[in-house]
């Protein structure tokens, strides 16, 4: 088999293959935000099922506006840290390494612990209606704007967060920079309608970013990867398209490498879609093009394409989302010749958590 499936060095992480698990909201931890045991058994399951890096799902930041969804998991208590320590050891144990996303919600927010109030970039709400399997909430909320007092806890929430991540264990960081989620948002015309310096031309509307990604690498330090996982559209609008095409997109990926990214992951319905407002460009190859930074990518990767996307971007790592759900045994799955079979979305119903996930599991077992 390929090199797909051989060793390989990340950064300086040395992973058994290719293969990452794509973060999936899951919104299964305790109403606190503390990660559990069902959470442990869940990510251990991918370790021993063969994925070389799992990445966690979005993990708030902060005790304002981070958190997006109930019983979504933080990482800004110690009580947080310990439960996620205690997973990280586990999938560590099971021969994965494991890094945590980093998330805030901004005007994508359909709960939170600590306020009713959602922020963003401008007092704009996302394109669509919030996601029934993360939440019983039917219309968005108008979002406050985001002050300058308002922006740098968002940056410090991040920093403190990719700490503490660091004291848990975690392998690395990635930062949630994808998805219609407020770093996104500040990135997207459609959210950012700002006339400060942190609105109108692509650099401006950058600066939040490159502000994070500055902050997490002060965090943690010189030798620990971060990376930012990047993207054009929303989870309720993924068509949505950067005016200033692949150029603009190249340039957000330069800007997060001088910043201090070690990696970016691309995520898009499709890993080779054509999604630029010109030429004939993916994201992932629009980054792969950028000298400096390592890539993960991410986008309707299965079993019958996986080898020639490895091909096409050699030494990147291959995330997978849909398949994993389906087969946390995935990547054994592949080694040993086993039948995969398609995700059933009846799994997810009526919430995507690991509780009805592992429901439908017995149901279909019987």
């Amino acid at each position: 088999m390929s090199d797909v499936m051989q060793s390989n060095k990340f950064k300086s992480i040395e992973l058994p293959n290719r293969f990452a698990l794509a973060p999936m909201t899951r919104t299964s931890a305790e109403p606190d935000g503390t990660p559990n045991s069902l959470m442990a058994d869940h990510y251990e399951g991918y370790a021993k099922g063969g994925f070389g890096l799992l990445i966690t799902e979005g993990t708030y930041t902060d005790d304002k506006a981070s958190q997006g969804y109930a019983n979504q998991p933080g990482i800004i208590n110690e009580a947080q840290i310990a439960g996620w320590k205690t997973i990280v050891d586990r999938v560590h144990a099971a021969g994965s390494k494991f890094m945590v996303q980093l998330m805030h919600a901004g005007a994508q927010f359909q709960a939170n612990h600590y306020t009713d109030q959602p922020m963003g970039p401008s007092a704009v709400m996302p394109k669509g209606a919030p996601l029934g399997f993360y939440g019983d909430q039917t219309q968005w909320q108008t979002p406050e704007a985001m002050t300058e007092a308002d922006i740098k806890a968002a940056v410090d929430g991040f920093a403190q967060s990719a700490a503490n991540a660091r004291a848990a264990g975690f392998d690395g960081i990635e930062i949630h920079g994808a998805n219609g989620y407020l770093l996104n948002q500040f990135l997207s015309t459609h959210f950012n309608t700002r006339d400060d310096n942190y609105g109108g031309a692509l650099e401006n509307r950058l600066r939040l970013v490159t502000k994070v990604v500055r902050a997490v690498r002060k965090a943690v330090g010189a030798d620990y990867p971060v990376g930012i996982r990047l993207s054009q559209g929303t989870v309720t609008d993924p068509d949505y398209q950067l005016p200033e095409g692949a150029a603009g997109f190249r340039q957000i990926v330069e800007a997060v490498r001088d910043a201090g990214a070690d990696f970016v992951h691309t995520t898009d319905g499709d890993v080779n879609r054509h999604h630029f407002t010109d030429g004939d460009q993916s994201l992932a190859s629009v980054a792969a093009a950028v000298e400096g930074i390592e890539l993960i990518i991410n986008g309707n990767i299965d079993e019958t394409n996986y080898q020639d996307v490895a091909n096409q971007f050699p030494g990147a790592l291959l995330a997978v989302g849909k398949k994993a759900l389906a087969n946390p045994d995935f990547v054994q799955r592949l080694k040993d010749g086993k039948e995969i079979a398609d995700i059933d979305f009846a799994m997810l119903q009526p919430k995507a958590t690991i509780g009805n996930e592992l429901a439908w599991r017995r149901q279909n077992a019987a």
